[in-house]
């Protein structure tokens, strides 16, 4: 065996336990970004990508001859297959009922692909190195390269260049291997000729997707979103989508509508009005989640809040919205005012370290179809952020529909009660949405009392209004629940079984 092989197939190693697990993280987060749930989107693809690997592995006792040549062959096909996943996936997103099975069909095909590759590997340098060596030296390679991708592709392969065009960057990866190798070592590999052209094909068209990845990334969105695409970007936390139709903007964050600007205002003079309207004296404000500012523009026409604070996970969000010009004119510039301070932080991890009080406190997350979400939702949470507020203060909660979610909604309600708050439940109309709910929450001592009156020039907002919004019909009236705690998430299982059947 030439001397230079070992070396090179160890160096491949490297490489493709990499591109096998960038493959793995695509499907998955590909998968939360279109179908929710990132939780079990992500389980699943990595049992169903691990069990795939195990049969590859099973399958390649029937590779017995020309090793190498078939080691190649495996390469490009895992290249290509891995390379195009994003893209097709993306585009029959819209067009079949059956998804899943095309994209656990990409998964298995891949991990099928993946497994085969190293006992390949193994067997062509087993004559090369004592067995304990060449096991540590194979497994090694391969957790670094998993380590490595692990690291790269949220920190920067997803922010900079996307799903797509990660997906060929990889491809075009793994086809070079095997075209290195075919070069290299051509003398030990039948039918080189074949497998050099089919690499450099493969490259090619690798680097065409590549080229057109933007290009294909739009027109896949163009066909789920009826409005015009005006702006896309994908963070390390979530796909942002902006729309346009006459004068009509709409985001969405991971195919979920989050405001139309049309109407965004009756949600969020709802969400601050009837709490800050009836705080006279409040100057410390405090924002978790509402990136957007819609809400901190709200907050900003009290002159007596001298302070507010905003904590929202996602930066790529919060400097859209400072830098948008479209945007900071729906906001006005809430963002950027020397009143406002953000903050790029998990709102879990951050507000365990914080001492200082605040007067006023709006939450204002996703809505808890994910655990990573419901978290925020939970008793362990609510008791965290209690002890934020001044002894006079006052948090409002968006708490999703009391029409559609019933149970989510009222376990909200449960769970703010059941860390001592004193809740004040409400609803409100918003045409994109529908009815939708917030839950006030005090503490006991210092009961809540109605605004009787209103700041001057709001769209939506008054005493008469916000009386109706406090009357809940039977179909929205209180219902039984369980409380939500961090080592339950039961929020997240009501939200998903009373959703799914209205989406």
């Amino acid at each position: 065996m030439n001397k230079k092989l070992p070396a090179l197939l160890l160096i491949s190693v490297f490489v493709v336990a990499t591109c096998g697990l960038i493959y793995e993280l695509i499907a998955g987060t590909l998968a939360s970004y279109l179908l929710g749930d990132s939780v079990t989107q992500f389980s699943t693809i990595i049992g169903v990508y691990l069990f795939s690997m195990g049969i590859g592995s099973w399958v390649s006792k029937y590779f017995e001859k020309n090793i190498l040549s078939w080691f190649i062959q495996i390469e490009i096909l895992v290249g290509l297959v891995g390379g195009f996943s994003a893209t097709i996936l993306f585009l029959v997103f819209e067009s079949i009922a059956s998804f899943r099975i095309v994209l656990y069909g990409f998964v298995s095909l891949t991990g099928i692909l993946v497994g085969l590759e190293i006992p390949l590997l193994m067997r062509i340098l087993k004559d090369r190195y004592e067995f304990k060596d060449l096991v540590s030296r194979v497994f090694t390679f391969d957790y670094i390269g998993a380590l490595l991708a692990s690291l790269i592709f949220p920190l920067l392969l997803i922010p900079h260049l996307g799903l797509v065009k990660t997906a060929y960057l990889f491809g075009m990866l793994n086809v070079a291997v095997a075209l290195i190798v075919c070069i290299s070592f051509k003398k030990q590999i039948k039918a080189v000729n074949y497998l050099q052209t089919a690499s450099i094909i493969s490259i090619l068209l690798l680097t065409i997707g590549f080229v057109y990845a933007d290009k294909i990334t739009s027109f896949s969105e163009s066909q789920t979103y009826s409005d015009t695409i005006i702006y896309t970007k994908s963070t390390p936390y979530q796909r942002i989508i902006l729309t346009k139709k006459n004068k009509i903007l709409r985001l969405f964050l991971n195919g979920n509508l989050q405001f139309s600007s049309d109407d965004e205002y009756r949600y969020h003079e709802a969400l601050v009005h009837p709490g800050l309207q009836a705080l006279p004296f409040a100057k410390n404000v405090l924002v978790m989640g509402g990136g957007d500012g819609l809400a901190v523009r709200e907050i900003l026409k009290y002159p007596n809040v001298s302070s507010v604070t905003l904590v929202d996970l996602d930066k790529g969000m919060t400097s859209l919205f400072q830098s948008n010009k479209i945007l900071t004119r729906l906001n006005k510039n809430s963002l950027l005012s020397p009143r406002v301070k953000v903050i790029n932080a998990d709102a879990f991890s951050w507000i365990k370290g914080q001492h200082r009080k605040f007067d006023f406190i709006v939450i204002d997350f996703p809505d808890p179809s994910n655990y990573a979400v419901g978290k925020l939702y939970t008793n362990s949470f609510y008791r965290l952020v209690k002890d934020l507020l001044t002894p006079k203060g006052l948090m409002v909660i968006q708490s999703t529909s009391p029409y559609v979610a019933p149970k989510s909604f009222w376990t909200v309600n449960k769970t703010l009660e059941s860390v001592g708050l004193k809740t004040i439940p409400y609803h409100n109309y918003v045409p994109s949405f529908g009815e939708w709910g917030y839950i006030m929450a005090t503490r006991p001592e210092n009961p809540y009392k109605k605004p009787l009156q209103y700041l001057p020039g709001l769209k939506f907002i008054s005493k008469e209004s916000f009386e109706l919004m406090l009357y809940f019909p039977k179909d929205m009236s209180k219902v039984e629940t369980d409380i939500n705690k961090l080592n339950n998430q039961i929020l997240v299982k009501y939200f998903e079984d009373e959703w799914a059947n209205i989406l």
